[in-house]
């Protein structure tokens, strides 16, 4: 008998007894492997996306969720009942509007008596939808910078396809039309600002060594109206291992100064004040930022303590002293506000002569207005419902009124405007329910992670919920750069998860800003596993509360919350039952080689130090996958215009995981850039996919 034959008898044998042969597992190959898929335009690539998302509709589209959610979503993405936020220069109120009619968008104005009535009048200034079909290109509106004080002339962004890089284009508003041989850039991922309205500060692709390893500009220049940019007055060189450069002017109502900004990295930089043809460093800590600018003084919001002069000023606390002093390097700064255990600053806007300062307070959001009197600043808490978000909107340097923004996870946004006098608030916009919040209600809890920190959650839920572990419970997540997630309103959340009965859950792990600079610095680095603990202690309180159990509960985040998801499934896949990851980090091993990923090594760590890479590969998704753990079934999402974090991310996760034998779905937009989808259209059928997933999934 030869060998063939031996082990086909050995094989017979063992089924006839009722034993099973040993699974061949799936071999791990090689990170090399997928190296092709790095390739955003390459042939082999993109007939692989198209393979992919064939498979992925074939499933999503075709259940009876899609349809129903989609018809849903483009209904609420293109009404036209919602507040239009306006930000005011001059005499005008300007705003972008999209909707049914204008899926790219018309960048409009109004005068303030008539946006306070019920039906303002807009004027046009410019359609994005019939610049697109004009230039044949598929333009998105990246922003507009008008030059004050007459804000006549602006430099216009716009993205092919919704990605970082933009073209420039300057524009003057009163004729609403370009510029003949105005200030124009190539797409590139640009910096320019307004000087004066024959100069601007200029960063671009110059040529070898004009940009950093991140991908952005390194050399400032100062451009002058009617000359080539290539005789453009050199200002500023940042080396290649920084982040980004940049200059721009800040301006009071006197006064102006000219800032050269050098993102050494993400969360710290060199700041330079131009005097003429001289350059002063601004003597403060590196990890310090410019926070506002106003009656000739400068706030600075520290984020660490700093220790000066023998006096210590706290981390997370706002400072301030006089330009003048600053520049001779006399400056004795005082406490403009401080942070505490449970107060963080989240932002600084300035009015005509006040200060307004954003704080969360245990993740509850608060406006604080700062006078001048007596030569100190004294503040008031501006009267509003402290339960929800609130945001502050149109400060305008020709007065002390401003806007306010209300809104929370069952009520529409509300918009008032606040006499900058009296503080008195007068509403102004009321946005219509979008969905049926009457049987829900909003709860704040408290998970204990590993090391015993205690970390905040918000569950939107039906009042009258069965804590029987049976509820479809969706846990979203993002954990990183000092970002907060606070409470919001969404029209797509509620119509598509919350009326149906299911519960959400925002998550305020570590890493984020919701307890300012503390809360982010405590999972940077070698920390990292600490934002992932936190979430996991959510998810298991979410399980021990019994509002759900891991049948029931999927998971979702984007960007370094995609890396977080990512993370969830690789460490813990026992815990979910479906993870929505989008726009992902998930090959730590070269993040910092694809894109803009060199920018995030202050947040991650450098993993071409062998140490730092021990570590790190302790949690890089990509590098934790084998073919034996029983995973949840994923769905990916990027899009191939992502110029910000690399679709080979998600591509390669897919890729390696269908190699290893698990079944992934993977949607990958052609359009949309870092966002996903580039109109109405396009979102309204991401979101449609993702429910139909979830839905599919969890109930």
């Amino acid at each position: 008998m030869n060998k063939q034959t031996l082990i086909a008898a050995a094989v017979a044998t063992a089924a006839l007894a009722g034993c099973s042969t040993t699974k061949v597992e799936p071999v791990l190959k090689d990170d090399s492997s997928y190296l092709w898929l790095e390739e955003v335009q390459g042939k082999e690539s993109l007939a692989w996306v198209k393979k992919q998302n064939n498979a992925a509709f074939a499933q999503l589209k075709n259940n009876k969720y899609y349809d129903e959610s989609y018809q849903q979503n483009i209904t609420a993405l293109d009404s036209t009942d919602r507040i239009a936020y306006a930000t005011q220069y001059g005499d005008y109120l300007y705003n972008f509007w999209t909707d049914k009619e204008h899926q790219r968008g018309i960048y409009r104005r109004t005068t303030l008596a008539q946006y306070q009535t019920d039906s303002p009048q807009w004027e046009t200034i410019l359609d994005i939808d019939a610049l697109a079909k004009k230039d044949g290109e598929s333009w998105v509106y990246k922003g507009m910078q008008c030059l004050y004080p007459d804000y006549d002339r602006c430099l216009v962004k716009l993205s092919p396809g919704g990605s970082d890089a933009v073209e420039v284009r300057e524009f003057e508003i009163s004729s609403k039309s370009f510029v003949k041989d105005g200030f124009t850039l190539p797409a590139a991922k640009n910096s320019i600002s307004w000087i004066d309205k024959d100069t601007v500060f200029v960063g671009t692709d110059f040529g070898p060594g004009s940009m950093t390893d991140s991908g952005y500009a390194a050399v400032i220049k100062k451009w002058r109206r009617g000359t080539p940019l290539s005789s453009a007055q050199t200002i500023y060189h940042a080396p290649s291992s920084s982040v980004a450069a940049s200059g721009y002017v800040m301006q009071d109502n006197e006064h102006s100064l000219e800032i050269i900004y050098d993102a050494t990295s993400f969360y710290s930089s060199k700041i330079f004040l131009l005097q003429g043809d001289k350059k002063i460093a601004l003597a403060i800590p590196q990890d310090a930022n410019i926070s506002a600018f106003l009656n000739n003084e400068l706030f600075i919001e520290l984020k660490s303590a700093w220790h000066i002069n023998g006096h210590t000023f706290e981390q997370g606390s706002v400072i301030y002293a006089p330009i003048d002093d600053i520049l001779q390097d006399k400056a004795s700064f005082k406490t403009l506000i401080s942070a505490s255990d449970s107060l963080s600053i989240s932002s600084i806007s300035t009015t005509k002569s006040a200060l307004l300062v954003s704080v969360l307070d245990n993740v509850k959001s608060k406006v604080l207005r700062f006078t001048h009197q007596n030569g100190m600043w004294q503040s008031k808490q501006v009267d509003i419902d402290d339960t929800g978000s609130v945001s502050v909107f149109n400060t305008n340097e020709s007065t002390d009124d401003f806007f306010l923004n209300y809104t929370s996870f069952l009520k529409p946004s509300t918009l008032y405007k606040v006499n900058g006098d009296n503080g008195k608030l007068t509403l102004l916009k009321s946005q219509k329910a979008q969905f049926n919040s009457d049987n829900l209600v909003t709860k704040q809890y408290w998970a204990t992670s590993k090391d015993g920190t205690k970390v905040p959650y918000f569950a939107v839920m039906q009042k009258d919920i069965k804590l029987d572990a049976n509820n479809p419970t969706l846990l979203y997540g993002y954990g990183g750069f000092e970002v907060s997630l606070k409470p919001s309103y969404s029209s797509i959340l509620g119509r598509n998860w919350l009326e149906k009965g299911g519960v959400y859950i925002l998550s305020n792990i570590r890493g984020g800003g919701e307890f300012g600079p503390r809360w982010h610095q405590a999972a940077l680095k070698t920390n990292r596993h600490k934002a992932y603990e936190d979430f996991e202690a959510i998810a298991q309180d979410l399980i021990d509360r019994k509002i759900t159990s891991p049948k029931h509960l999927g998971i979702q985040g984007g960007s370094n919350g995609g890396l977080l998801m990512g993370a969830a499934f690789t460490r813990r896949p026992d815990l979910y039952n479906a993870v929505v990851c989008q726009v992902p980090l998930l090959d730590m091993k070269r993040y910092t080689k694809l894109l803009a990923g060199a920018s995030w090594s202050a947040e991650y760590g450098d993993p071409d130090d062998a140490a730092m890479w021990d570590y790190i590969k302790t949690y890089s998704p990509f590098h934790n996958l084998n073919a034996s753990t029983d995973y949840p079934k994923v769905f990916f999402t990027t899009s191939t215009k992502d110029d910000r974090v690399h679709p080979a991310h998600a591509r390669k996760m897919v890729a390696r995981m269908q190699d290893l034998g698990h079944e992934v779905y993977y949607y990958e937009n052609m359009e949309g850039g870092h966002a996903g989808a580039a109109d109405n259209k396009q979102r309204a059928d991401m979101y449609a996919l993702v429910y139909s997933y979830l839905w599919q999934q969890l109930k």
